[in-house]
């Protein structure tokens, strides 16, 4: 008897299993193949817009994901630096065969967690309640909670050409039993797709007159900086499709199952398939590709852009066309995979179902994209499995929090009926959700729920009281304007000064950054927190702007809509929004701010009826 059963090894049940295990909870991660916990089945790459903010989350949380990142990277940079520090993200490169690795090595080491490998074939419901699994081998294995982080094996089949294949990723098996409790346990059940591209032989690519992209050792994911951290820094190449290769993608849709309408599978808006952008995009002439290592254990090069369900002989021939890839050998040929996905809408905030108590749900069966929304989810899942069993409130992270909590409220007020990707734009208080600040928002929570050790929380004690005494230095710390001074100033490439300036004053101009401090102050700080000070001081009047619009938010928040209310009842209330009101089902004012379609209008006709209520 387990207190929490995590089926699947991805990483969505990664970070669940090692959440519950960390707060004490007895746990099982049954998997398929143990070897492949963790897997990267399509790009081995960790981050990117918004995605690198929920990784620093997950390691403020005192998930896995940032440090086996850190100690397993071939390259990392850090993207959007022309722009403001609210879109800083980081990605990184990292070696698709040691990365997994890396990760069962540190779930092997944990004392509550049970490594299983087989396969779920069925779910075991009693009277509305979750009660354990069913193996495919028949054996019952029993547990107070269960987290299913499925991933794309759902009912699964693998599109190349008009072939359709009853398997998952690279020819694992499928499961068609969890569906089927799902469905009869009344869940609404969507069928999407994603692609994947052809991998190729290094040393078949040409990459003598390609775009050269390098990356910045001095970046890392993981707050923890004794964390083991890869030094290895790979070049990754650009370079282009052009109107050859989009004309034989074009004479040759009606081979795929997409455009011939054999699929039932809705794709990513934001990650198309190189069919989709050819047909959505017709007037561009050209679509960039990157060439990206996938391990240095092996000799594959990763196609970023190139996702496609085109016909073998198709993809050999688009190679051919594309700079660097003219002899390219193709190691592992690109292909589409359909899979299940749950209506996420039927999910609370801690990610249990509404439909059968003490089931929760993960990763991309809550219909999203991407290992690291994968992985926050995950994340999630476990604390809050953990934190039922043990009676105590549900651990929900608001939209102003983490970008982890933008992404579940997203899929539980609004839904999907694609996968979704998580953008920086989606999160409208980014300013606070920033790269820099993600141990600041998140690290309480997770020495509280026992994720992180005395020794990581003193180390973030620490940091608190450095950012203070830095502000505080700044602040006392004023510059004159005379010769020394400004000569200084100059020797260092800074502005001089015409009347007497603090440090923190000097410190909102644009073109003077965080090495003022260095120069001024005898104590020594870390990067991080001179950079940390150093965006607060500058954005501080748009951080305050902000700060209001949260206590708003915060307020309609709060605001609670009864679970059985009527909406045919209210009147003058918009047809739209009485539909989308009445399926959504939204728990509090807030939410139902958030449905698209919902109007300002409807949201003030519909507090007035629920002060009628009281």
């Amino acid at each position: 008897m387990y207190d929490v059963i995590v089926v699947g090894g991805g990483h969505a049940g990664v970070e669940a299993a090692y959440a519950a295990a960390k707060t004490n909870k007895k746990t099982a991660l049954v998997t398929g193949d143990l070897s492949r916990v963790a897997f990267m089945s399509c790009n081995p790459a960790i981050g990117g817009t918004a995605k690198g903010i929920v990784v620093r989350e997950i390691d403020a949380l005192g998930g896995l994901m940032g440090r086996v990142a850190d100690a397993t990277k071939l390259q990392i940079k850090m993207l959007n630096t022309s722009k403001g520090p609210a879109v800083h993200a980081l990605r990184a490169q990292t070696d698709k065969v040691l990365y997994p690795k890396k990760m069962l090595e540190l779930l092997q080491k944990e004392e509550n967690l049970t490594l299983i490998e087989a396969l779920v074939e069925n779910l075991i419901i009693e009277e509305k309640t979750v009660k354990g699994v069913k193996l495919k081998t028949g054996e019952n294995i029993y547990s107070k909670t269960v987290i299913i982080t499925a991933g794309t094996y759902l009912a699964s089949n693998i599109l190349i050409g008009l072939n359709v294949i009853d398997e998952g990723p690279d020819k694992q098996p499928t499961t068609k039993g969890i569906s089927n409790d799902l469905k009869e346990a009344g869940f609404k059940l969507m069928r999407l797709r994603t692609s994947s591209p052809p991998r190729v032989r290094k040393q078949t690519v040409d990459v003598s007159n390609l775009e050269v992209q390098i990356g910045n050792n001095k970046y890392r994911f993981s707050f923890d900086k004794d964390a083991e951290i890869s030094l290895k820094d790979e070049v990754c190449y650009i370079t282009r499709t052009n109107l050859k290769t989009h004309e034989i993608i074009k004479n040759n849709l009606h081979q795929t199952t997409m455009y011939s309408g054999a699929s039932e599978g809705a794709g990513p808006r934001y990650c198309p398939s190189i069919e989709d952008k050819i047909v959505r995009f017709h007037n561009h002439d050209s679509h960039l590709l990157f060439l990206e290592p996938e391990s240095l254990l092996n000799d594959e090069i990763y196609i970023q852009g190139l996702y496609t369900a085109l016909p073998k002989d198709v993809q050999e021939e688009i190679l051919k066309t594309i700079p660097g890839l003219e002899n390219a050998e193709i190691v592992q040929y690109a292909y589409a995979i359909e899979y299940d996905a749950i209506n996420p809408t039927q999910l609370k905030q801690t990610l249990e179902t509404t439909l059968i108590n003490n089931l929760y749900c993960a990763g991309q069966i809550n219909g999203t994209s991407g290992y690291e929304e994968a992985a926050g989810q995950g994340l999630i899942a476990g604390i809050n499995a953990s934190l039922k069993i043990d009676g105590k409130d549900p651990f929900i992270l608001g939209r102003d929090e983490a970008y982890i909590g933008v992404l579940i409220d997203d899929l539980v007020s609004k839904g999907t009926d694609e996968p979704y990707r998580l953008f920086s734009t989606r999160a409208e208080y980014r300013l606070f959700l920033r790269n820099d600040n993600a141990d600041l928002r998140l690290r309480d929570y997770a020495y509280e729920f026992g994720l992180i050790d005395d020794k990581l929380y003193e180390k973030y004690i620490n940091k608190k009281k450095d950012i203070e005494e830095v502000k505080e230095l700044i602040s006392e710390t004023y510059l004159l304007p005379n010769k020394e001074t400004n000569a200084f100033l100059e020797e260092n490439g800074l502005p001089t000064i015409k009347q007497k300036e603090s440090i923190k004053t000097l410190l909102k101009r644009p073109e003077i950054d965080y090495k003022i401090i260095k120069l001024f102050i005898d104590k020594e700080f870390s990067d991080d927190v001179l950079e940390h000070v150093e965006i607060e001081i500058k954005y501080d009047g748009y951080i305050e702007d902000v700060s209001v619009k949260v206590n708003k938010m915060k307020y309609d928040d709060n605001i609670l809509i009864p679970v059985n209310i009527n909406y045919e009842e209210i009147k003058n209330i918009a047809t739209e929004a009485r539909e989308k009101l009445s399926k959504r089902r939204p728990k509090t004012i807030g939410q139902a701010k958030r449905i698209s379609g919902v109007n300002p209008t409807d949201i003030s006709i519909l507090k007035i009826y629920l002060r009628t209520l009281k």
